[in-house]
């Protein structure tokens, strides 16, 4: 069954609930109410009737009648202490009957029961009342019964109009619910077969509207993942097929003879070099597919970021020395991160590292507390990283123009984020580029 008619179903019963409980409440309490509205009546009735028979002293009185006859009532007179009646308006085999079934002598207001009818009752004493005298007006039950069916049947009328309206609501509301969801299947649909650029956003409000946005944004990432994925493989196959056929090159001149006794011995240092490279480059392979897949590689403690900042310093230093840079540092004390120290110091090796490479003559250090994150700081003075480059520089192979592998700054982003962090890059004051890094909290 479809959802809009789930929904549908669940409404309808829900209401048919709702109504049945509702009409059985109202059909047991209505009848009470007559009753009471009836005995409420026929006391206010009996109460003039007193005035009439106190005033002409007869029970015959023409004008007492008259009364009678207008309000359709029906009168029966009771003495009390003689416990006969002595008037009566009803047949006298009915009252006979009610005097033998009902207690006459109870002054209390009740129904009162003869053969299958019922009827509700209303007494009055008559002053003085030394005298015993008692009016008794009576209504046929049937008749109060016969107010609560046609009171019934219209509240039904009502109920019905009231829960055909509700249902056709209900099928524009849901209709207005699922139509945005099945929208949103087909999309997925495009998702699942990478037809990422004909996916289409579509109206929705609350949070339909959110999932819609988040089904479209988890497109964008799965088309950039897998050209991504694309250009890692073009890269590397690129990145491992220069060595291989440098070695492959020289490896068949030495077999065949055509390099002579110093020609062989340099072909040997070039191959041995392209193997290194090769073990370079795979080992930081299996690096980053180890930092990006298995969490179980990070080691995370407390770790103080003024020691961990000496530690770069400290590796970097021969290089530093080596190329002539002035390396500015700039570090708060006592600032805590927690993170793994050993990844964490080979990411921030990386990056120092790079900014050394690319420098001219200055690269910066800083390490600052801004309300409760950490930022981290890393520029050059180089030629800082190409505009249309900035998006794609974290990316594998992705490298500048004296970058080796292109995998230093992806390995340097994996452990960034994966140790709660976020790295950025943009054109630094000191003219090169700026690699900014924050951990919050």
């Amino acid at each position: 069954m479809k959802l809009q008619s789930q929904l549908n179903a669940a409404f309808t019963a829900l209401l048919l609930v709702i109504l049945a409980v509702t009409g059985y409440i109202i059909y047991s309490l209505i009848l009470d109410m007559l009753i009471e509205d009836e005995q409420r009546q026929l006391k206010q009735n009996g109460e003039i009737l007193a005035e009439l028979i106190n005033e002409s002293g007869a029970i015959s009185n023409a004008g007492l009648s008259n009364f009678l006859n207008e309000q359709n009532l029906q009168l029966i007179m009771y003495n009390e202490n003689n416990n006969v009646i002595p008037y009566s308006t009803i047949p006298s085999k009915i009252v006979k009957g009610l005097f033998e079934n009902n207690d006459f002598s109870a002054r209390d207001e009740a129904l009162w029961e003869y053969k299958n009818a019922r009827y509700v009752t209303s007494r009055i004493i008559i002053t003085p009342e030394s005298n015993g005298d008692q009016l008794i007006l009576l209504t046929p039950l049937d008749d109060l019964q016969e107010v609560q069916q046609q009171f019934i049947f219209r509240l039904l009328i009502v109920f019905l109009i009231g829960a055909a309206a509700a249902i056709l609501l209900s099928y524009f509301l849901t209709n207005k619910l699922v139509t945005p969801l099945s929208q949103l299947k087909r999309q997925l649909k495009k998702v699942e077969n990478r037809q990422f650029d004909d996916i289409n956003r579509i109206k929705a409000t609350g949070e339909i509207k959110e999932v819609e946005q988040s089904v479209y944004e988890m497109a964008n990432e799965l088309k950039q993942y897998i050209r991504s994925q694309q250009t890692f493989f073009q890269n590397a196959s690129h990145e491992l097929k220069t060595p291989l056929m440098t070695i492959q090159g020289y490896a068949e001149g030495i077999r065949d003879g055509i390099f002579d006794e110093n020609d062989q011995d340099k072909g040997l240092e070039v191959m041995v070099t392209e193997v290194k490279r090769l073990k370079k480059i795979i080992n930081e392979m299996i690096l980053l597919a180890k930092l990006d897949s298995d969490t179980e590689v990070y080691n995370k403690d407390k770790v103080l970021v003024d020691d961990l900042i000496e530690q770069v310093v400290d590796r970097a230093l021969p290089i530093i020395n080596d190329k002539k840079i002035h390396l500015k540092q700039e570090v708060e004390a006592n600032i805590v991160l927690y993170a793994d120290e050993e990844k964490l110091l080979r990411a921030l090796l990386n990056l120092v590292f790079n900014a050394i490479r690319h420098a001219n003559s200055t690269v910066s250090i800083q390490v600052k507390k801004q309300e409760s994150n950490t930022h981290i700081l890393i520029e050059d003075d180089g030629e800082g990283v190409a505009e249309e480059l900035m998006p794609h520089i974290f990316h594998r192979f992705v490298k500048g123009k004296t970058g080796e592998t292109g995998l230093g700054l992806a390995i340097a982003r994996a452990i960034i984020e994966q140790s709660n962090g976020k790295i950025a890059v943009d054109k630094s004051e000191l003219g090169g580029a700026k690699f900014e890094i924050i951990f919050k909290g």
